[in-house]
């Protein structure tokens, strides 16, 4: 993979922690103490303003990189956090998931745009919320998810390009693809990682691997995905 001038360079995997459900202060302290690269707040159910700000106020006194993704305007909280990722779902039926939402943000907030990060979302499991909410397409091809992700890379200049599978294991051979199809772009994989073995199989060809759900059922196994492997 080739070596990108970003803040996420040198980073491996990022944690995804939801607003719309709780952990102790002894499973988020091991959390941030398990040597993933940063803390994503990010959640797409009941995601509030109010639920966000009690996230981001328990992590404020940890020493680790803070993103926050925000599934609304609504619930933009730029303070305390290093980085705003905001997603642009490529692949959305509904177009406000692509300019709508975006376009209300920038009218009725004011951004600091220094934190802010696009990123391009490819939304593949269609049972999952997200794809639900952004009435995504996603029985593509891997030629129509290569499509997608160079047209983020080449024609958008987007940094980031994030296959969202959330919720379940996704297809190695199309994260192969989009990798060996990127040479700017960071490609960030999310989605049923819940193992050493899946955490590994990813990370092969993802830059960063994104895990978030199974430290909700398994604080033991999300160990297990932390590189190195």
């Amino acid at each position: 993979m080739t070596p990108k001038s970003q803040p996420w360079e040198n980073w491996q995997h990022i944690t995804k922690l939801d607003p719309d459900k709780s952990l102790s202060h002894d499973d988020l302290k091991t959390i941030v103490e398990s040597g993933t690269d940063a803390i994503m707040i990010s959640g797409t159910q009941n995601i509030t303003n109010k639920n966000v700000s009690q996230l981001i106020l328990l992590l404020k006194d940890y020493e680790i990189p803070k993103i926050l993704e925000p599934a609304t305007p609504d619930a933009v909280v730029d303070e305390d956090v290093d980085y705003v990722f905001v997603p642009l779902v490529l692949n959305a039926g509904d177009l406000k998931w692509i300019v709508g939402k975006h376009k209300n943000w920038i009218m009725n907030q004011t951004i600091d745009w220094r934190k802010v990060i696009p990123e391009a979302y490819i939304v593949l499991n269609p049972l999952s919320a997200v794809a639900k909410l952004t009435k995504s397409k996603t029985d593509l091809t891997p030629e129509e998810v290569i499509a997608y992700a160079r047209y983020a890379e080449k024609y958008l200049c987007l940094p980031i390009v994030y296959i969202e599978y959330s919720g379940t294991y996704g297809d190695p051979y199309i994260i192969k693809k989009v990798s060996e199809s990127l040479s700017e772009a960071s490609l960030f994989y999310g989605g049923g990682i819940e193992s050493q073995a899946t955490a590994a199989e990813m990370k092969r060809y993802a830059d960063v691997i994104i895990v978030g759900n199974v430290l909700y059922t398994d604080i033991d196994k999300f160990m297990e995905t932390i590189p190195p492997f």
